[in-house]
C-alpha cells in the first residue's frame, strides 16, 4: 500500500508542479513578492498531497520565534519535505540553490522566479562571497534567505558539515539566524520514492543574534542547537 500512495503521490505533483513551473516564474516579473506568492501556494499544494496521499502529518513548535523582519532561516536538510515546508510556511524567501538546481525544467524555472541565488558548491570562497553579497541584497528588499548549511541531504542520524556561508551572510548583514530542527527523513526518506505515513515534527528556535559577533562563534550556536534538537527528537538514531 505504501508502494502505491507514494506513486499516486508521485504522479499528482508532477501534475501539480507543471503548471506552477510556468506559473511562478510569470508572476515573478511582478516582482519578487508575486513569484513568492505562487510559490507559496505550490507548496502548500505538495505538502497536503504528501498528507492526504501518503499520511505525513506534521506539528511545529516555535513559530511564534518567527520576527516580521527579515531573517536567515536555517535548517536540517534530510528530505525535499522541509522544502516546501519553508516554502509554505514562512513569508517571502529566496533559497541559496546549487546551481544545477536551475537546469531542470520547472522547479528551476520556479526558482528563479523567487530570486533563489545559485553557486557553485565547489569553488569555496567564491560560492561564500556569492551567498553574502546577493543575500545581502535579498535582504535589504525585504526577503528571508533560506540555507540548508549542510549543504546537501544528510541521512536520518547523521550530521553534515556546516557550511559558514549563512552565518558570514547573518553576521555581515547584521540579520539574525531563525534555526530549525525537523526529523522529516523519518516518513520522506533521502532521495527515496516511499513515503511513509507518520508525525513530522518540526521545532524552531529564538532568533540567534549576530551583530558584533564573529561568523564562526555564530554558526557554532546555529549547529549546536539544531544538533541538540536533532537528538530530542529521535534520541534512538543517535544512540552512542
Amino acid at each position: 500500500m505504501t508502494g502505491i500512495r507514494s506513486a499516486i503521490f508521485l504522479v499528482l505533483a508532477v501534475l501539480v508542479t507543471a503548471p506552477f513551473g510556468f506559473a511562478v516564474p510569470l508572476a515573478g516579473l511582478f516582482g519578487y513578492r508575486a513569484g513568492c506568492w505562487v510559490a507559496k501556494v505550490y507548496a502548500a499544494s505538495i505538502i497536503h498531497l504528501a498528507r492526504w496521499c501518503c499520511g505525513i502529518r506534521w506539528t511545529v513548535e516555535g513559530m511564534e520565534n518567527v520576527p516580521q523582519t527579515p531573517v536567515v532561516l536555517m535548517a536540517k536538510h534530510q528530505s525535499a519535505w522541509e522544502t516546501v515546508f519553508m516554502q509554505g510556511t514562512f513569508g517571502p524567501q529566496c533559497w541559496i540553490v546549487k546551481k544545477e538546481l536551475l537546469w531542470l525544467p520547472f522547479i528551476g524555472w520556479g526558482l528563479l522566479g523567487i530570486r533563489a541565488i545559485p553557486i557553485d558548491r565547489s569553488s569555496g570562497k567564491s560560492a561564500r562571497d556569492q551567498i553574502v553579497e546577493k543575500g545581502a541584497m535579498r535582504i535589504a528588499q525585504g526577503m528571508n534567505v533560506s540555507i540548508f548549511p549542510e549543504g546537501t541531504r544528510i541521512p536520518v542520524g547523521q550530521r553534515g558539515r556546516y557550511g559558514m556561508g549563512g552565518a558570514l551572510l547573518a553576521v555581515k548583514s547584521g540579520t539574525p539566524i531563525v534555526p530549525i530542527a525537523h526529523n522529516a527523513g523519518e516518513c520522506w526518506g533521502r532521495y527515496a520514492f516511499r513515503k511513509h505515513a507518520g508525525l513530522v515534527r518540526v521545532v524552531i528556535g529564538k532568533p540567534i543574534a549576530t551583530v558584533g559577533r564573529e561568523a564562526a562563534d555564530v554558526n557554532r550556536e546555529m549547529e549546536e542547537w539544531i544538533e541538540a534538537r536533532m537528538r530530542e527528537l529521535n534520541p534512538e538514531r543517535y544512540a552512542g
